[in-house]
């Protein structure tokens, strides 16, 4: 038995890397009042406490929900999609264009590729959390562009990300 509701379990649970920097911070306030080496380790710790907020937030930004539909796998830089509809895989290495598409419920990342059809992943799919790592290990992609589109109201495909040397894409404005 529970005694913490469900929502407040989940909304802890997407704020977990923020809770850890801030046990962290707290130890490393607790041990920079000492003194001699365990005061160095304080201040080492507070450090790695901002450090992980601020990836903390990130990541609890771009964690949208769960429960849609399929499930995502990032293994050894392949991103694995198996949807009621359609799946695949794709390598980061082949990936050429990062889209958003918010014109569906729930909104998908359009993945294309070079030589294969473009992979849609819904966002909320089971396991799509992991795509953050994976879309940040991409050449030159801005992580708050990225976070920010994704928290944009209103509906429309963008553009997040473009390997060099892909020609431009026109996407249609309406």
């Amino acid at each position: 038995m529970s005694f913490v509701r469900p929502e407040a379990r989940a909304a802890l649970w997407r704020l977990r890397e923020v809770l850890a920097a801030g046990a962290l911070g707290a130890l490393g306030l607790y041990w920079l009042s000492a003194r001699g080496l365990v005061m160095g380790l304080g201040a080492v710790c507070l450090l790695a406490a901002v450090a992980l907020a601020v990836v903390g937030v990130q990541r609890a930004r771009f964690r949208i929900g769960s429960g849609g539909p399929g499930i995502v796998t990032v293994d050894e830089g392949q991103i694995a999609y198996f949807g009621p509809l359609t799946g695949g895989v794709v390598a980061l290495e082949d990936v050429r264009r990062l889209s958003l598409d918010a014109t569906g419920l729930p909104a998908h990342w359009v993945i294309e590729r070079a030589g294969g059809d473009p992979l849609h992943i819904p966002v909320t799919a089971e396991g799509a959390e992991a795509l953050f790592d994976a879309f940040a290990a991409l050449p030159g992609l801005r992580t708050e562009r990225m976070i920010g589109e994704l928290r944009r109201p209103g509906g429309g495909r963008t553009v997040i990300w473009q390997r060099d040397g892909t020609a431009p894409v026109a996407l249609p404005l309406h």
